[in-house]
Formats: C-alpha cells, sequence, structure tokens
C-alpha cells in the first residue's frame, strides 16, 4: 500500500488507515489541540481504533478535565496508562520531586518512566500508532512524513503533518470540538505541569517545555518520537497492511 494520502483531509486519511490496515491501531492523544481534532474524526465516524493517553502523575488539572469532557462529547473510552509507583518512587528518593531539573540527562530519566515506559506497554501488539505531529511544529519535526517506521516495530502514523497550527485550530473551532482552555493562555504545547509554561510572542512554539534547559526550544523531545540521538525514526513511504 504507497503513500497515496497527501490528497485527502485527515478525516478520510483516518478512515483510509483503517481500511487498509490489518491488526490494531492506537491512537496516543496528548489531549493537545492537534489529537483533539483526531479524536473527533476518529470518534464521529466510528473507527475501529483505541484511544490511549500517557497519565504520568504531573498533568494539569485542565487536562484531566479535557480527558473526561472527550469521553463524554463523543461517548468513547480513553485508557489511561501510568507510570510504574516502583519506579517512579524510586527515583524521586534519588533524584527528588523536581529533580528533573538538575539536568538534562535527569529530566529525560523522569521522562523515560513517566512516558515512555507506559508507551512502549500501550503499544504492545498493535499494528500502527497514530499521533498528532506536525512538521511545522520544530525543527526537530520539520522532516516528518505521513508514515514512519518506528523503533519498536510498527508504523507511526502522522495525518496531520502537513497541517499548520493554524489550520488546526480552524478547523477544531469551526467543529466546535473541546479543547484545553490552557492553549488560549499561550500553552501552545502541553505537557506536565511544572514542565510547561506559556509563551510569549516570538518564541517557539515549544520553548514552553523544559525552558530552563539551554538547549534550541525546537530541538527539544521527550524521547517518545526520537531515538537516542534525538533524531527522528527512518521515514517510510509505504505500509504493509
Amino acid at each position: 500500500m504507497t503513500n497515496n494520502y497527501s490528497n485527502l483531509d485527515i478525516g478520510a486519511r483516518l478512515k483510509k488507515l483503517r481500511d487498509e490496515t490489518n491488526g490494531r491501531i492506537v491512537f496516543t492523544t496528548s489531549l493537545g489541540i492537534e489529537d483533539q481534532l483526531i479524536t473527533h474524526h476518529i470518534a464521529t465516524q466510528k473507527l475501529d481504533i483505541e484511544f490511549v493517553t500517557l497519565d504520568t502523575g504531573r498533568l494539569f488539572d485542565e487536562s484531566h478535565n479535557l480527558w473526561q469532557e472527550a469521553e463524554d462529547n463523543y461517548g468513547i473510552t480513553i485508557k489511561g496508562f501510568y507510570p510504574d509507583p516502583e519506579a517512579i518512587s524510586k527515583w524521586v528518593r534519588a533524584n527528588g520531586t523536581n529533580g528533573f531539573k538538575n539536568s538534562p540527562d535527569a529530566r529525560k530519566s523522569c521522562c523515560a518512566i513517566r512516558k515512555i515506559e507506559p508507551l512502549n506497554r500501550a503499544l504492545n501488539g498493535a499494528v500502527v500508532w497514530i499521533t498528532g505531529l506536525r512538521a511545522d511544529a520544530s525543527d526537530t519535526r520539520a522532516q516528518i512524513e505521513i508514515f514512519q517506521d518506528d523503533a519498536r516495530g510498527l508504523k507511526k502514523f502522522n495525518p496531520l503533518y502537513d497541517y499548520s497550527r493554524d489550520k488546526v485550530v480552524t478547523e477544531v473551532k469551526a467543529l466546535n470540538i473541546p479543547y484545553n482552555p490552557l492553549h488560549d493562555k499561550g500553552f501552545l504545547s502541553i505537557g506536565c505541569a511544572p514542565c510547561t509554561r506559556a509563551i510569549v510572542a516570538g518564541e517557539d512554539e515549544r520553548a514552553g517545555r523544559w525552558w530552563w534547559e539551554s538547549e534550541i526550544a525546537g530541538k527539544k523531545e521527550c524521547g517518545l518520537h526520537v531515538d537516542d540521538n534525538g533524531q527522528l525514526s527512518r521515514l517510510t513511504k509505504e505500509i504493509q497492511g
């Protein structure tokens, strides 16, 4: 099956993916505005795609409220995956409750426990992983395509790869899709509460993530979408159904 999705809108892309894929498809939502647009199109078309979110234990109240609102609004279940409590306890004992600010390595080790390990469990047995990645969101993500190979041995599907943020926002508002009110307060990229701040005019979209680190904002990642060298997974033009 070749990569002939580019001329389709997001709803048609998702339906085509489901129609042409044999096996389990998982959509991991961060409850950001991009993911709310994807949720809307999966739910309203009643596609057989699982909804998953990673509850790190440090999310904003607004994110939890939106989680409930999305489930109620669309009649769906978004399954939460949580970090191993013993691993968290051990990490906090060694680093302190906010020890992720001590160094980039400490922060990445926190992300590994709170996000990457739960994601690995969530994707176990899946053949396709759907994300809300956009190519224009950051320098690191600029080269993404609609399909990628993932190191876990499955395909990653990025139906918004060629969408701008403005296009996402316009469609969300036109369709009256619920979204996180923090977006209207300058939080363009929302993660864990202690690791996210609002941005100011002229800043990179992801500048509010781990802002205390010296690394360029557009290259900061938690590790969900990059390899150990900070590079996106190898791109591919095909997906096996």
